[in-house]
């Protein structure tokens, strides 16, 4: 039993490795928290920046906070390296955040989840966030559950997962 559970670390392993060493252009996912400080927006969007100027491709989601400096980093820096995937339509989204969104060139709405609650729509969405890329790069608090479930739904397909807390 424990010879299978290391080879499924060491595979784990391998493909984290791999994927850090990858030199070329990688789809990465950059999702957190509404509630955060500007200070740590700005650095957000940096980091942001500089990873579309390096050739990466960014999806994130639509939210005002972390989702919003994630897009205004990549706009900046190639907007046809972005996609933003919302939980909901546009018109669902909160109107601080439409004026940005309505700027987003691959922009995809998923008014099939109107209906729900947005925590339900928001863990779907991140669902299909983090089947689209090779990357998780999350900003969360210890309390953050549906992105904690992210990140979580995330390493079981293998995903490397980058994790930041705030608190």
């Amino acid at each position: 039993m424990s010879q299978s559970i290391d080879l499924i670390n060491v595979d784990t392993l391998a493909q984290e490795l791999a994927t850090i060493q990858q030199t070329g252009s990688k789809r990465i996912a950059l999702l957190g928290s509404r509630h955060v400080p500007i200070t740590h927006q700005t650095l957000i969007e940096m980091m942001t920046y500089a990873l579309v100027l390096s050739g990466n491709r960014i999806i994130t989601s639509g939210a005002t906070g972390t989702n919003s400096a994630a897009i205004k980093g990549a706009m900046r820096a190639d907007p046809n390296l972005l996609t933003v995937i919302l939980p909901q339509s546009l018109e669902r989204q909160p109107h601080e955040s439409r004026q940005q969104l309505e700027q987003v060139m691959h922009l995809v709405e998923n008014p099939s989840n109107d209906h729900m609650s947005l925590a339900e729509a928001s863990y779907l969405c991140n669902k299909e966030i983090v089947s689209r890329c090779q990357q998780l790069i999350c900003f969360a608090f210890h309390d953050s559950r549906t992105l904690l479930q992210t990140c979580g739904d995330a390493e079981e397909q293998r995903k490397v997962v980058t994790l930041f807390y705030f608190d």
